[in-house]
């Protein structure tokens, strides 16, 4: 019988980190979308992530349930802790999503920008929230012996909590960037290639000030990697990723590109699972942190639960796989697209 807690723990972490890399780029290319200012080319980075977008975050939706079911006490706390900043992430996902569907049903001027802005905004404030609810759960959450968020919401937004979420926002438009990179071509494509390099730039540096400041400030999150060095293997990946980037760029291979930063995303998401496992929420105080073993679901529900998550993840997998094949390659403009 596996380590079901354990278990659970990883497969949470895999639907967590799949929507990080899917919607990740999803919510860069909006991120971008007001860096030009030519409607075509607008509408060929809304067509970029047409077909795909409500499909990713279905792996949001997934992860949220898969925690409710193998962890009812962490998706309580944490859904109600979190309860303001998830009702803005939520009004910011309707708000671009209604943008993406609502910009090209009037030719004013004044109607596309109202959609053009709704879409751009509400991707980088939900970048941004994602990051910093990162950031929280690793710093710590003020919790009582009742495992109640005992803080606020304006609490939630300390220098670490924010610098993460840059730190979020400069990864996703990286990510996004090479994506468009990978979807359009012409001015469009030589446009994506600098804002990748600039995001890159960006996010290295983000990236090096995060890392200084959880050694500094957040010393749990390490503790794993200094107990087994070999664990620094993920960080080596990450950077040979990244430099992989430029080079393929460079070279014109815009699917590398996007896949080194794929790749760069999930060892990124392996370093923070490793650092938390096996807590969950790690709390101030300390004793009252929220881990595999006080949350978990009864061992019959875990069971249960695993056999349904072994018929269903390869079809979430098969089907998304599917949607990535039939709209592969280039955007092309017609009279039907956004």
């Amino acid at each position: 019988m596996p380590d079901l807690p354990t278990t659970w723990f990883v497969l949470v972490g895999v639907l967590l980190t799949g929507y990080a890399i899917l919607d990740g780029f999803d919510l860069g290319v909006g991120a971008w979308h007001l860096f030009t200012k030519d409607d075509k080319e607008r509408r060929v980075m809304l067509n970029a992530i047409g077909p795909v977008w409500d499909g990713n975050e279905v792996w949001l939706v997934t992860g949220g349930g898969a925690l409710f079911a193998a962890f009812p006490e962490v998706y309580a706390t944490a859904f109600s802790g979190f309860y303001e900043a998830l009702m803005l992430l939520l009004f910011c996902l309707i708000f671009r999503a209604v943008s993406i569907e609502f910009r090209g049903k009037q030719p004013m001027l004044w109607w596309r920008r109202l959609w053009d802005y709704g879409f751009s905004i509400g991707s980088l404030v939900a970048a941004l929230l994602l990051g910093v609810a990162v950031g929280n759960v690793a710093w710590g959450l003020p919790l009582d012996e009742r495992h109640e968020y005992a803080g606020s919401f304006v609490g939630m937004l300390h220098p670490y909590a924010l610098l993460v979420g840059v730190t979020t926002v400069a990864l996703f438009m990286m990510h996004g960037s090479l994506y468009l990179y990978v979807k359009s071509d012409g001015s469009l494509q030589d446009k994506a290639r600098r804002w990748a390099r600039a995001a890159l730039i960006g996010f290295v540096v983000c990236f090096v000030l995060t890392t200084a400041a959880t050694f500094w400030a957040v010393p749990h999150m390490v503790d794993r990697f200094t107990t087994y060095p070999a664990l620094f293997v993920l960080p080596v990946l990450i950077v040979l990723m990244l430099g992989n980037i430029p080079r393929e760029l460079r070279l014109g291979r815009g699917f590398r590109a996007f896949l080194s930063s794929c790749i760069a995303m999930a060892a990124l998401a392996g370093i923070f699972g490793l650092g938390m496992y096996p807590n969950l929420i790690f709390a101030n105080p300390v004793e009252h942190s929220l881990h595999i073993h006080n949350a978990a679901s009864s061992t019959k529900t875990l069971t249960v639960m695993l056999t349904i998550a072994a018929i269903g993840m390869p079809l979430v997998l098969a089907y998304t796989s599917f949607i990535y094949w039939v709209f592969r390659g280039k955007v092309k403009i017609d009279a039907t697209s956004y």
